[in-house]
């Protein structure tokens, strides 16, 4: 029978979310804390008897003893699984810091990893490899030690770790827990697995982000996930199974607005969502040049209305203009050939018996947005 676990990391209970508002930071943190559940469900329903978490239970080393003591508690009720924690790099091991306030009340079903030496899980036939972090940057491969570790030869050799796989620089020596990308190869390993990346991403047949279980920002992509991993033994290629455990979708919209109409439809598309709306938390990045009604219609109809259906909407409004008037133009150009065209294209957008009327207005519009971004981005 294949050695079956789950692969996660990244929970960082007690995150702290700065950019929304204390009831909707509640139900986030509150999330974070459901995807324990959400991992221990899954693991019964896949028959895995192991949960494996590659670092950053907690997001910070000072917390209460209630939000210390609250994933613990999760998972002290699923008591046919076996969950194994270590430090990262927002909980390291520090002397009297969190994990020795933890050793103290840890369920029997809860394995703390606090050194670097193998694990033995005999009746299972495999051995956990941790790389636990002392500190928050190390410039040492904390797996370094796998090589020398020492188990039987048909043991399953799982690597535990914390960090990135990727130099940033051909000459940068420097990269804090960077972990070498071979490690399976050269310690033996069947299986490594990893945290600190909270998108999921596969680095080769061997070694894996999980990604966080609870996606936490707009620039995660792959989050909100696990990963099933089965190891038929200690010579076999892993499969991994990827896994949906995140609650919230947090989704990006890039929208141009030049009309009422244009407003209109985007109103559409955030409503049109799939899935429930109150699930999702969006970021929005509108651009263009609309008038002083268009734009108090946008605040009444995106701001005040549609926002009011996700769990969250930031709205980034940044480069969206004011219809150009005649004295825009003078902060275009006082002359030359932008100049010039841009006076044509206000005389013919003004002009309502010209054909091409609608078209100028959009193409000025067009020309003052471009202006304005080009301006913004030299001050």
């Amino acid at each position: 029978m294949p050695l079956r676990f789950l692969h996660t990391s990244d929970w960082q209970i007690g995150k702290v979310y700065r950019f929304v508002d204390d009831g909707t930071m509640g139900l986030l943190q509150e999330a974070r804390l459901a995807a324990i559940t959400r991992l221990g469900e899954l693991a019964g329903d896949h028959g895995a008897c192991h949960v494996l978490v590659a670092g950053d239970v907690y997001d910070m080393e000072a917390l209460s003893p209630r939000s210390l003591n609250q994933p613990l508690e999760r998972m002290r009720s699923f008591e046919k699984v076996t969950w194994h924690l270590m430090p990262g790099n927002h909980d390291p091991h520090r002397p009297h810091g969190l994990w020795d306030q933890l050793q103290r009340g840890t369920p029997d079903n809860v394995i703390v990893h606090l050194s670097s030496e193998p694990k033995l899980f005999e009746s299972d036939g495999f051995a956990v490899l941790p790389a636990p972090l002392r500190y928050r940057r190390t410039l040492q491969d904390p797996t370094a030690y796998m090589d020398e570790a020492e188990t039987a030869d048909e043991m399953i050799r799982i690597g535990l770790a914390h960090g990135t796989v990727r130099r940033f620089g051909s000459d940068d020596k420097d990269v804090p827990n960077y972990i070498h990308p071979d490690r399976p190869n050269s310690a033996g390993l069947a299986y490594l697995a990893l945290g600190d990346w909270h998108g999921q991403k596969r680095i080769n047949d061997k070694v894996w982000y999980s990604g966080t279980p609870e996606t936490d920002a707009f620039d995660v992509e792959g989050g909100g996930q696990a990963l099933l991993v089965e190891i038929e033994n200690a010579a076999a290629t892993p499969v991994v199974t990827s896994l949906e455990t995140g609650h919230y979708r947090w989704m990006t919209f890039h929208k141009q607005i030049n009309s009422c109409e244009e407003i209109d439809a985007l109103v559409s598309t955030l409503r049109g969502s799939e899935g429930d709306l109150t699930r999702i938390l969006v970021r929005l990045c509108v651009e263009g040049a609309v008038s002083l009604q268009d734009r108090q219609y946008f605040e009444e109809q995106i701001v005040n209305r549609v926002s009011a259906a996700f769990c969250y909407l930031e709205v980034d409004d940044g480069q969206l203009f004011p219809s150009p008037g005649k004295e825009d133009l003078d902060r275009i150009d006082r002359g030359g050939f932008v100049r010039a065209a841009a006076d044509v294209l206000m005389q013919k957008a003004e002009d309502m018996s010209d054909p091409d009327q609608e078209v100028a207005a959009l193409a000025l519009q067009r020309l003052y947005v471009e202006h304005m971004k080009l301006q913004m981005r030299s001050q």
